[in-house]
């Protein structure tokens, strides 16, 4: 074996170490169960449990197919997700590139020229050749590099899966607004109905002299009121609807022909379950990315550490020079050159031991973004706990609201018409009737909207799929 070859071999062996602290995976204290999780009450019809989570298609528990179909296009067509997935390829692309550094690299290059000096003759040079450099990564700058961009990778997959689990919340959330101002509407045209006939009877009793005008203009301001709420609601059923359609990448109106039918909230699921506290670390797409950019960073101190140390280089030559083509190849014209080099940055004025100390600050940064992730984590699923539990107790008040203010209407309507009570007891009545019925949907939209934020809280909304996929 030559000099060059034992030396490149020596190289070689050297290149299993890397400088810099290998990434491990943070150990992170989470508690044993969520403190949101009540027992089951015989007046509680939905019901948050331990169990194992299964949230990847969690729009289907709510068994509406149009909110299935609506959240199954945008995850096809949302722009926001399409942009999530070219920054996906850009990670991927930048890999390559960094990986590329591991190999030699060659460049070939040609030329001719054609001289003359003073009186002698003219004369003409062709050249050719190759030229080859191969730095090699003895203390694995190079590969600390490639491994940030493996795991720059990592988190932009868990970007697009964080943007999915958006979306589809997203998606989910204008559906059941967009239901619930129907339903507000709808209750307000009963509403409305209910008051222009008790308006009727108002003027009945007028004209037979039994009650002064007073009532008649209290019964025909009740009627404009309650009027005055449908535009309203139906701006903001419209607005929603234009949400949707911008959410599935659709012009505004796109969608309103087919969502503009009054139909019901989605059906609440019995269940919900939410699994263990420590179920977050794998399944929420954005503390899986703030891992992957704490691996990241910490590959960085490598790459920023492996400048302290000699750069060591395998570099060549060869190339052919004449002054005619017919000799260019020649053995007489052939020139060629190996051999190893090496650069050792030995006084940079403390920058490169600098750089260390930023990249370790940022490995520091990351880290605690990693751990800030976490905290908010379960601050989202206890939010939306506590929210959905409290929304069922506030929506059983409601409905029994709802009853009595039904009972206190008809009995109320019934004396007004024997000229036992004043129409100041029907207004009251039906005005209450009306309020209750409409915090009554309300408070139905609401439990959908936790519920969603819940799902949202629990990281669900994509399917699991192995890394770099």
């Amino acid at each position: 074996m030559n000099k060059v070859g034992a030396f490149a071999l020596t190289l070689a062996l050297l290149c299993g170490c890397a400088v810099g602290p290998d990434f491990h995976s943070p150990k992170t204290v989470m508690p044993g169960t969520w403190a949101g999780i009540s027992e089951k009450s015989s007046e509680q019809p939905s019901v948050a449990t331990t169990r194992p989570a299964a949230v990847a298609t969690w729009w289907q528990n709510f068994n509406d197919p149009k909110l299935t179909a609506l959240v199954e296009e945008a995850i096809k067509t949302n722009l926001d997700l399409r942009l999530a997935e070219s920054r996906l390829r850009q990670a991927r692309f930048t890999r390559s590139v960094i990986a590329g550094g591991l190999w030699p690299s060659v460049n070939a290059s040609g030329s001719y020229t054609r001289s003359k000096v003073g009186n002698a003759p003219s004369q003409d040079l062709f050249e050719t050749g190759l030229d080859a450099l191969w730095e090699l990564d003895i203390f694995g700058g190079t590969r600390r590099n490639v491994e940030s961009a493996t795991a720059n990778i990592h988190a932009a997959q868990e970007d697009l899966r964080d943007v999915q689990v958006s979306i589809a919340a997203e998606v989910a959330l204008d559906y059941i607004q967009l239901r619930g101002f129907q339903q507000q509407i709808a209750i307000a045209q009963d509403n409305l109905q209910a008051q222009r006939h008790t308006g009727e009877i108002t003027r009945q009793r007028f004209n037979a002299g039994f009650v002064s005008s007073l009532d008649v203009a209290n019964a025909d301001a009740q009627v404009a009121t309650t009027e005055s709420a449908v535009p309203v609601l139906e701006t903001s059923a419209q607005q929603t609807i234009y949400a949707l359609s911008v959410l599935l990448a659709l012009p505004p109106a796109e969608l309103l022909k087919d969502l503009w039918e009054t139909k019901p909230l989605p059906v609440m699921p019995p269940e919900i379950p939410v699994g263990l506290p420590s179920d977050l670390l794998r399944r929420r797409p954005d503390i899986r990315r703030a891992e992957a950019q704490l691996h990241a960073a910490t590959a960085q101190i490598g790459v920023a550490a492996a400048d302290l140390f000699p750069q060591f280089s395998l570099v060549g030559s060869l190339s052919w020079q004449a002054d005619t083509l017919a000799k260019l190849y020649t053995g007489a014209a052939r020139t060629w050159s190996v051999g190893p080099s090496v650069n050792w940055p030995i006084f940079q004025g403390g920058s490169i031991i600098a750089n260390v100390h930023v990249q370790q600050a940022l490995r520091d940064q990351a880290y605690l973004t990693y751990q800030k992730t976490v905290l908010t984590a379960l601050q989202d699923v206890e939010n939306a706990l506590i929210a959905y539990a409290k929304e069922w107790e506030h929506r059983k008040s409601l409905d029994d609201a709802v009853t009595a203010n039904r009972k206190a209407v008809e009995v109320s309507m019934q004396l007004y018409s024997e000229g036992q009570t004043d129409f100041l007891n029907v207004l009251q009545a039906q005005g209450a009737l009306y309020s209750s019925e409409n915090a009554f949907v309300q408070s139905n939209s609401n439990l959908g909207q936790d519920l969603v934020a819940l799902y949202k809280a629990l990281g669900g909304g994509w399917e699991t799929q192995p890394a770099g996929k």
